[in-house]
């Protein structure tokens, strides 16, 4: 069995195990929502939905998951956000580049649950193992989601993925960026390609760091250490004894 359908299975266990109809997922014109539309429509059919949630985007963005939807026959629903986003931020208009950067995935989450609720679906997460490892999530944004079908794969094999089931070119070859603020590019935020994090992360993991840049993989080291939260449990308190 191959890796794609393999991936497509386990989703369909998930929904199962859960008792659920189905997943929704954001679809938003980049590599990873693109594998994940494919996987997730062969695993759900009809019952995959993908959302198309605008905030401040490149145009280009919704005209690519478009073309990704056609593709895998998906069923999608467009829902614009800038006006929501513009309510919010100006409530307090000074805030950073980071956090207006972050509303926006925290705004599409928010709407993925919202059908998900309505539908009765999971929330499948776009995030892979790259991302996970060093934090590259905005947490209760696209952190949030009920299962992560990328989630053991490296970007660079998320690509690999993507060429063997068809993903447009375009797709695969557009550098990819979170659309977080205008110019943001995935690779520039991170500070290196995912060529140089995939290698850090495999050298990290098998303990063989030999032939690795020593700064590449104290970068790394550093935001895998920097980014447990993330990933961690909430912290409980453990109440009085």
């Amino acid at each position: 069995m191959n890796l794609s359908k393999k991936i497509a299975g386990w989703i369909k266990k998930q929904v199962e195990k859960a008792h659920k109809k189905g997943v929704v997922f954001g679809l938003s014109g980049g590599l990873d929502s693109a594998v994940l539309a494919c996987l997730a429509g062969s695993a759900a059919g009809d019952n995959a939905l993908g959302l198309i949630l605008p905030c401040k985007n490149d145009p280009k963005d919704v005209e690519l998951a478009l073309k990704v939807a056609e593709k895998f026959n998906i069923k999608t629903k467009e829902i614009q956000l800038d006006n929501i986003f513009d309510e919010l931020v100006n409530i307090y208009p000074e805030a950073n580049n980071l956090a207006k950067g972050n509303l926006k995935p925290r705004l599409r989450m928010t709407v993925l649950y919202y059908f998900a609720n309505t539908f009765d679906y999971l929330v499948a997460g776009t995030g892979n193992k790259s991302e996970i490892a060093i934090g590259y999530f905005t947490k209760h944004g696209d952190g949030g989601a009920d299962i992560l079908p990328l989630g053991g794969l490296l970007k660079t094999e998320v690509r690999e993925l993507a060429k063997e089931i068809g993903v447009p070119d375009e797709i695969i070859t557009r550098p990819p960026a979170a659309g977080l603020w205008h110019g943001q590019t995935d690779e520039g935020e991170i500070g290196i390609s995912y060529e140089e994090l995939d290698k850090a992360i495999k050298a990290l993991e098998k303990k063989k760091t030999e032939g690795i840049d020593k700064k590449t993989l104290q970068k790394v080291k550093r935001m895998i250490t920097n980014s447990e939260h993330k990933r961690a449990k909430i912290p409980v308190f453990g109440g009085v004894k």
